[in-house]
């Protein structure tokens, strides 16, 4: 989840991100509330299109919260669901989800029809092996959540002030990911053939990659393929990563690359006060 603190940002989507953002503007009783910049919104963009589930977007003004919108969300951060209450005979009040992991699972569990939602981002069933299976996607979305994505933000916000080099952050990050890696199945996806929550939690960030490129000295630092380093961890890699970039629905909620350089600077410059930075500066819990 994430705030923003520059009134430069852009107030909507650009690209195809816009276009996608322009076919749930209509209101309707599932209401996602978010931020274009923000990647734990995409995480949430992407159930929805992965799942063909209607719905109304909302871009929320990270300067001008309504009370509609704090009322979901009493921290202020993105995304926020206003999902329809089943008790509300009605049909005029709504519950709130927040935390974009919980949406995430929230809308695969809950438009579970695979005839008009498709195939469910997590394994399904009752018996120990599926059960396993789901434990197994929830453990290595955890290691996202508390090693890969801190670490990409140590890298991102590194400043030549900082107790820890950019050489040890870096590593750091990239040792996170090769742990990661080594557990991916054969092919395309880290379940192999299907598309799974796991994917769908890291994607964000993978599309962020090109920032490091773009503000740090030496970049991301993942070896050139056929080049020094490149080993069977980096080619698989290479292999989900470019999966990750043409999926659809990956695809169809990312923004023009140059919004994003302009909304991440003062993540590179470690001037912005979002909650992310903000933690990633103490050392703490991402928000």
């Amino acid at each position: 989840m994430a705030a923003v603190d520059t009134e430069e940002l852009s107030g909507h989507p650009t690209g195809l991100a816009a276009d996608f953002a322009a076919l749930h503007t209509a209101p309707h009783s599932l209401t996602l509330y978010g931020g274009w910049f923000c990647p734990f919104v995409q995480r949430a963009w992407i159930v929805l299109h992965e799942k063909r589930i209607a719905h109304q977007y909302v871009e929320v003004n990270p300067y001008r919260k309504t009370a509609e919108f704090l009322a979901l969300s009493p921290r202020g951060l993105v995304p926020a669901l206003a999902v329809a209450d089943p008790s509300d005979k009605q049909g005029g009040s709504r519950k709130p989800l927040f935390e974009s992991l919980v949406l995430c699972e929230y809308l695969d569990d809950a438009y579970g029809d695979e005839t008009q939602h498709g195939k469910p981002l997590l394994p399904r069933g009752s018996d120990p092996e599926a059960a396993y299976a789901r434990a197994r996607c929830r453990l290595w979305i955890d290691h996202v959540a508390t090693r890969i994505i801190p670490a990409f933000y140590r890298v991102l916000q590194h400043t030549p002030d900082k107790a820890y080099s950019i050489a040890q952050a870096r590593e750091e990050f990239l040792g996170h990911i090769r742990t990661f890696v080594k557990e991916m199945a054969d092919g395309p996806w880290f379940l192999g053939e299907t598309f799974s929550l796991v994917d769908v939690m890291l994607a964000p960030w993978a599309k962020r990659l090109f920032l490091i490129d773009y503000y740090k000295d030496g970049g991301v630092g993942i070896p050139k393929e056929g080049g020094e380093g490149d080993d069977e961890v980096w080619t698989r890699w290479r292999v989900w990563f470019d999966a990750i970039e043409k999926r659809q629905s990956v695809k169809d909620t990312w923004s023009d690359d140059e919004a994003y350089v302009k909304a991440y600077k003062r993540y590179a410059d470690d001037t912005t006060q979002s909650e992310v930075a903000k933690a990633t500066r103490s050392g703490g819990r991402l928000p």
